[in-house]
């Protein structure tokens, strides 16, 4: 039985259906399109397909981090409903959210000072969050308390491995998430490029391929090197920006690399797809520690830092 609250937000990208349930909480990101502000409810009032067919046509959608007002609103009925809480947020690698998150936890907190609340920074994004949110969904409904939940996702978020391929950069750069320098050379070979999150919660080009299919085959090679043999479950999640024949072809070469494997396949949110364009497509599972792939530089750092 759950003994706390916890918050999500949409950037998980998860179906809706699975974190619609009794103690969770989905704060939704805006995201502008054709001149009007939305909420990203996870699709819940418009369809993948619409939304990526006008970028398809055209439109630049853009977006915003969550607003002070809807945090402060969220962390505020969280604190006078009582129940210990934690909020899994958007990387801060790649918005101002959890920053902001912070500031008005301890304005929260000023008023409400006996609150249990524990914010944590994902490092993570789409459905890669998605996947760790996923698990501590499970974890909240075997009891977890609100201070094991936190440091759960504090540890687990560590044990996420995903690949995405998108079709070209172009979008990444107009967001600001990646140099203009990157986005000019992808499109100037020609190639699928293949990115992955950080340690730090940062996106960083991995390689490319020439080609979707051969994008596919890499994504596969990129779960068979990195998925933990020995790990206690074998889950997978397939996101994909409207493109579900390519992500039946990535289901069906994981399958024949682990038939027990669960696939859970999601849809792309128009936040993140504002950022990655339509037929984005990407691959996340439990697998080796990220923290393993450290530079020497940075190991050193972090024991200086009294860090792992």
């Amino acid at each position: 039985m759950a003994q706390c609250h916890l918050i999500v937000d949409s950037c998980c990208d998860l179906p809706a259906r699975l974190v619609q349930r009794e103690g969770v909480t989905l704060m939704k990101f805006p995201y502008m399109m054709d001149g009007g502000t939305f909420e990203d409810d996870l699709f819940e009032s418009s369809s993948a397909e619409d939304f990526y067919n006008a970028m398809r046509k055209g439109a630049e959608p853009s977006t915003a981090q969550v607003t002070l007002q809807t945090l402060t609103e969220t962390f505020a009925a969280a604190a006078r409903e009582g129940t210990p809480c934690v909020y899994l947020a958007f990387s801060s690698g790649l918005s101002a959210t959890y920053d902001a998150a912070c500031v008005v936890r301890d304005q929260v907190l000023a008023e409400y000072p006996d609150f249990e609340f524990y914010l944590v920074d994902t490092r993570l994004a789409s459905v890669a969050e998605g996947l760790l949110v996923y698990g501590a969904l499970v974890q909240h409904e075997q009891g977890m308390t609100a201070a094991e939940l936190a440091a759960w996702a504090e540890e687990a978020r560590c044990f996420v491995n995903e690949e995405f391929m998108v079709d070209d950069l172009e979008a990444l750069r107009r967001g600001g998430r990646i140099p203009a320098s990157v986005a000019v050379a992808g499109a100037a070979l020609d190639v699928k490029p293949l990115l992955l999150i950080g340690e730090d919660g940062k996106l960083a080009l991995t390689g490319v391929a020439r080609g979707r299919k051969k994008g596919i085959k890499q994504l596969v090679e990129y779960y068979k090197k990195n998925v933990d043999p020995a790990g206690p479950t074998h889950t997978a999640i397939i996101g994909h920006a409207d493109c579900p024949k390519d992500a039946g072809r990535l289901r069906e070469a994981l399958l024949k690399e682990d038939p027990n494997l669960l696939i859970l396949e999601c849809s792309i949110g128009p936040v993140i797809g504002s950022h990655v364009g339509p037929e984005m497509l990407a691959v996340v599972f439990w697998g080796h520690d990220k923290r393993d792939n450290l530079s020497v530089a940075d190991r050193i750092a972090r024991k200086v830092k009294g860090e792992r």
